[in-house]
């Protein structure tokens, strides 16, 4: 193996450090992968999580607004082999599930290395192994340096949610207002006063037009395309552990009706409102085309009132003002763009096989965990925390399988990361 890797990009081998992981190595360091390394550490197997982040679950950390609380009840959301305490509520706040993303990593000890971002993964086809590039930066130090690490296992583990997603609109460039990404939005305290669009309508759009109205802003909801909108609780019981329970007994289609049937109950009709209902059903949608539906945590109501404005597409941006599809305009001082993310998977894997163009696996669920060649995805089922949890523990089983033959085979390997020797 070491003249192979001699012979293989030979300047550029010998030109970073190198550093062999006796185990896989973890893209990505949010729940997905500390449910991997957890799984992991209880197999027994030696791993090296690589985030490009100074923090586990930056996207939960950095990229959320204070309002955020976990739409699902918290035990859809529990990463394997450690339930939420008992003291958190059904559903818990931004803060809280943090605080138990920071335990679970301090419980199963999982350390990620911090500011290590992976430019380039690609199979060795000659070895048999993985490549992943990094550069990693020390702010506090002014360092930086490039590493490549060699592993024989690569889990992917950005998630679905890796990178926003920035519509190109005419003359938004122009607009002299504020303009910022949903991720950027914390609150509406400083949007007191303003008039605010808010593009998009999905869980994000409609908690952050919410909010908005809470700190008595004034904001505009852009609907582009239909969405369906739910009651988060049915009878006192979560629409989502309803449904649960009913595809337990029931096909898909027959549940998406009792859960539209439920909904027009429970909300009403909100077709009037603006709000068109999709042909296709909230689970199915969900399942084939990865839209989640919005389960309603007050923004409805405001949006009955009148307080919260629903508006057709954007035609164009003027510097103080902006062109709806049907000719009408509306002066506006700030633009919450809550267009969604995307996954990064394409700009650094290089593959084709497993994963589509879009960062998606090509297989669905529940095929879409693992690859050829020690390749595995985690988080990108669309099903949230449940169905990262079924991966985490589906790759770590796979793995410790074959660690344990190995293992047992010949000499207990040393659980540690062993710099590669150039000298060779």
């Amino acid at each position: 193996m070491e003249k192979t890797l001699r012979i293989s990009d030979h300047d550029d081998f010998f030109s970073r450090r190198c550093v062999w992981v006796n185990g896989p190595v973890i893209v990505g360091a949010g729940p997905s992968g500390l449910a991997v390394g957890a799984c992991l550490k209880e197999q027994g197997v030696p791993f090296v999580v690589l985030e490009r982040a100074e923090c586990i679950a930056s996207l939960w950390q950095k990229r959320t607004y204070d309002r955020l609380k976990l739409h699902l009840p918290k035990q859809f959301c529990q990463l394997p082999k450690m339930p939420f305490p008992e003291a958190f509520p059904e559903y818990p706040t931004k803060k809280q599930f943090i605080e138990y993303l920071e335990s679970y990593a301090k419980r199963f000890e999982v350390n990620p290395r911090f500011n290590e971002c992976v430019q380039s993964a690609k199979y060795d086809e000659t070895c048999g192994l993985w490549r992943v590039r990094t550069v990693s930066t020390n702010a506090a130090a002014g360092a930086h340096s490039e590493v490549e690490y060699i592993c024989r296992w690569l889990v992917v583990a950005t998630g679905e949610n890796a990178e926003r997603v920035v519509p190109d609109i005419e003359g938004l460039g122009a607009f002299g207002g504020n303009v910022m990404h949903a991720c950027e939005y914390k609150s509406g305290e400083t949007f007191r006063g303003k008039r605010v669009l808010v593009v998009g309508c999905g869980n994000s759009g409609m908690e952050v037009s919410l909010d908005l109205c809470n700190h008595n802003a004034t904001p505009a909801m852009v609907v582009r395309s239909s969405v369906h909108v739910l009651p988060r609780e049915v009878f006192r019981k979560s629409t989502f552990e309803l449904a649960t329970l009913m595809l337990k007994w029931l096909p898909l289609w027959l549940v998406d009706k009792l859960m539209l049937i439920l909904a027009w109950l429970v909300l009403g009709d909100n077709e009037k409102y603006g709000l068109k209902r999709p042909s296709m059903g909230p689970l199915e949608l969900k399942n084939t085309q990865g839209k989640t539906p919005v389960l309603d945590i007050g923004a409805l109501e405001k949006i009955r009132s009148g307080d919260i404005k629903v508006v057709p597409g954007i035609k164009r941006f003027f510097p103080d003002s902006v062109e709806l599809v049907n000719g009408e305009k509306l002066d506006i001082d700030s633009v919450v763009l809550a267009t969604g993310y995307r996954s990064n998977v394409p700009f650094w894997l290089k593959e084709s096989q497993f994963f589509c163009k879009n960062g998606f696996p090509k297989a669905s669920f529940p095929n879409g965990w693992k690859g050829k060649a020690g390749l595995y995805a985690v988080g990108f089922s669309r099903r949230g925390l449940s169905g990262a949890s079924l991966d985490a523990i589906r790759i770590a089983q796979d793995i410790g399988k074959v660690w344990k033959e190995e293992t047992a085979q010949k000499p207990k390997a040393t659980a540690c990361h062993r710099r590669c020797i150039s000298q060779f």
